[in-house]
């Protein structure tokens, strides 16, 4: 037998290597490629009033998403931005206390991306749209340039039980709270009011809660005419930061006529700050927070004084967390109103609430 030839052996091997190579490669084509597993969210049923919107919900993780949804109540689709603990899946069982934030104006669901202290383990936090001027209130016009715009009714008698039917929550006031600042600031104030048989706590921060003051109804006003200039004139923010509004409204739009010689009940019927709405919180836990290094909030600082001295007037426990130039809070916080002091209140606030609904029954 004769031996192959060294140029034989040389064009065998490399037929060999060329071999093994289409392999792999042929391996490699047909591999699958890996993909993140999709977040899995529970699945939400309409109810309540409330149409979820197709194809307009978002999962941002497995704890974090957005619907969407329609109600004849408040014109045209809105979101609701709920996070999850991040035990909510593995723990079928157990049922969570829930605590609703409003955003300001002309805010929307995901500004509260910017308060960490919301992702909490110990809670649900669910965030319904408020509209970029909406207030939290049933207008008292329900024709103007936005439609139908019946908020509180969309957040209290639709977007609360939406959410206690769809996931595991304790649906009781005492496992229950609102939250807000600015513009959500006088909303919590005001729901906690309205429904306390739904809300045991509430955290106001930076809020125009007093209503009585004309700054806080010339604030309303602006945000009626569209005119961001205003806002920013007496506000921190750089000039040509500011957001519109949205389209223009009538000024009585919302409350009816803001000035007293033209009959101003509704926005007495409406004040937060008013004896009257406040002794209805004889019952819940009460924080309020607010900065005084800015003109805005020395505004929202002379409004929380005044609620916190007419609590104490009527007995009712309260805790008023006054930063001033914000030192006291949190070294990036400046005492103005902006994100930088209020998501550190509400690290502040989140535990101490937590704490609250495991001491609850």
């Amino acid at each position: 037998m004769t031996r192959p030839t060294s140029r034989v052996r040389h064009h065998v091997r490399r037929a060999m290597s060329t071999a093994a190579t289409a392999v792999a490669v042929l391996g490699a084509l047909s591999a699958q490629p890996a993909h993140a597993a999709a977040p899995q969210v529970p699945v939400f049923r309409d109810g309540f009033g409330l149409t979820q919107v197709a194809g307009g919900s978002v999962a941002h993780s497995d704890t974090d998403f957005t619907l969407t949804v329609t109600t004849a109540e408040v014109d045209g689709p809105h979101r609701i931005r709920v996070f999850l603990p991040s035990g909510y899946a593995a723990d079928p069982d157990r049922r969570w206390p829930v605590t609703y934030f409003l955003h300001g104006g002309p805010g929307t669901v995901d500004d509260a991306a910017a308060v960490p202290a919301l992702r909490s383990d110990d809670m649900i936090t669910v965030v319904p749209d408020g509209g970029r001027k909406g207030w939290y209130a049933d207008w008292v016009m329900q024709n103007t340039a936005l439609g139908a715009a019946n908020w509180e009714t969309f957040h209290l008698e639709q977007v609360v039980p939406f959410i206690d039917a769809n996931l595991r929550t304790r649906p009781d006031r005492a496992h229950r709270a609102v939250s807000g600042l600015s513009m959500g600031g006088s909303g919590a104030l005001h729901y906690a009011e309205a429904r306390p048989d739904l809300f045991g706590h509430v955290a106001a921060l930076s809020g125009g809660l007093d209503f009585s003051m004309a700054e806080v109804r010339a604030t309303v006003l602006a945000t009626e005419l569209n005119l961001p200039g205003v806002w920013c004139a007496i506000s921190s923010a750089a000039p040509g930061t500011c957001a519109g509004y949205g389209p223009y409204v009538d000024s009585d739009a919302i409350f009816g006529s803001p000035y007293p010689i033209f009959d101003d009940r509704v926005w007495k019927a409406y004040d937060p700050a008013s004896p009257t709405n406040l002794a209805r919180l004889a019952d819940t836990g009460i924080t309020l927070y607010t900065g005084d290094n800015d003109l805005i909030e020395s505004h929202t600082a002379r409004a929380s004084h005044t609620v916190k001295s007419r609590l104490d007037r009527l007995g009712i426990g309260n805790r008023l967390v006054d930063y001033g130039n914000g030192a006291s809070l949190d070294p990036a916080c400046n005492g103005t109103h902006s994100y930088t002091c209020w998501a550190p209140a509400f690290a502040d606030w989140v535990p101490r609430v937590t704490a609250a609904f495991a001491a609850a029954p």
